[in-house]
């Protein structure tokens, strides 16, 4: 059993200051030094330029550009290389899982992905320049694995292929962006039929009107469907799902008799998909699929829930209280993952090579 940390962060100012924060905070850290190393074996094919990442992110999140360049001063480095790691534009993604339940005014959400990527970062922002604020786990620093902003939009994702790419965002950055510019399902809706998505997957939002949209997406379209449970396959866009699909279907059926059978509260859906003998937490850790978060998303109330690992009480946060100025006490998120796996932010030697 490994214990395991996310750190807490909590940033009110413009984008340019909170990217320089950022920067000044990870600068020399384990995590910056660990991706480096993992650089070394899985070479990018990054030639994107920096006005194209500048043009692509100014179209729907401009701030987010600004928290770009705060994260080059701190770091002091070229731009290139910032928008390698934090960009979130053009760059490849590795499989993963992930499973997501929505119920009555709730997101619940399994991570499933590799201890080496998870890089340990709990975020509350809130900009004074332009976007809204927001609450969730980051991603390459500047992206959002899940989150809920201001106005109650919550957001989550799930991996459907990476095969035949195209030129546009990954999935964290799209969470961001979402979270950022987006007040309601339909406006996040609008917005992911105008992404460029560089990969495939299918984006699940919900709002305080108790609304729930999956948005399936890849580089050759998108469709919109309802539906209030999600794993790793489509349901519309069937020619683009790959070929063993029995766990994401095997989920998929949990949660939904779940669902039929009992109205499931805030509470049974968290345990639902946190509980280790309920069949959706996954220990598939070297097979990229491993639940490392389950986290949920309250936006009637603007209330959060984390916990890191499986069996574990939500860690819960007020993100209204937190919006009218009163910050939150939690300095560090524990928990425990049954992995030998080093996690990124807190290991050394969390990187590709054999030894």
């Amino acid at each position: 059993m490994k214990h395991i940390y996310s750190d807490v962060i909590q940033f009110r100012g413009t984008h340019y200051d909170f990217g320089y924060y950022q920067g000044k905070r990870i600068k020399n850290s384990l995590t910056i030094i660990n991706r480096e190393n993992q650089w070394k074996v899985r070479k990018p094919r990054f030639t994107v330029s920096e006005e194209e990442v500048k043009s692509a992110i100014g179209r729907f999140a401009p701030g987010i550009w600004d928290e770009l360049l705060g994260l080059q001063a701190a770091l002091e480095w070229p731009m290139e290389r910032v928008l390698q790691e934090f960009g979130g534009y053009r760059l490849d993604y590795v499989r993963s899982g992930c499973s997501i339940l929505t119920g009555d005014n709730y997101l619940i959400r399994n991570y499933d992905y590799h201890p080496k990527t998870y890089e340990g970062r709990y975020v509350f922002f809130q900009p004074e320049d332009q976007g809204y604020a927001m609450a969730g786990p980051s991603q390459r620093v500047t992206g959002r694995m899940d989150g809920m902003n201001e106005k109650g939009l919550a957001i989550g994702y799930n991996f459907m292929h990476r095969k035949n790419p195209g030129d546009g965002f990954i999935c964290c950055m799209i969470g961001r962006l979402i979270l950022e510019a987006c007040a309601s399902v339909g406006e996040a809706v609008e917005m992911l039929k105008e992404i460029p998505h560089r990969h495939s997957f299918s984006y699940i939002v919900h709002d305080t009107s108790n609304e729930t949209y999956i948005i399936e997406t890849s580089p050759r379209g998108v469709e919109v469907r309802r539906s209030r449970a999600c794993t790793n396959h489509f349901e519309i866009m069937k020619n683009e799902n790959r070929n063993h699909l029995v766990d994401s279907e095997r989920r998929l059926e949990i949660m939904q008799q779940e669902q039929q059978e009992k109205r499931l509260s805030a509470h049974h859906a968290f345990r639902l998909l946190n509980d280790k003998d309920k069949g959706v937490f996954s220990d598939l850790y070297s097979s990229w699929a491993g639940t490392i978060h389950t986290s949920g998303y309250f936006p009637q109330e603007l209330k959060t829930w984390i916990a890191l690992g499986g069996n574990q009480q939500p860690v819960q946060f007020d993100f209204a209280k937190w919006l009218q100025g009163e910050d939150v006490n939690t300095e560090r998120i524990t928990g425990e993952i049954e992995t030998d796996i080093p996690f990124v932010h807190m290991e050394e030697n969390a990187d590709w090579f054999k030894r």
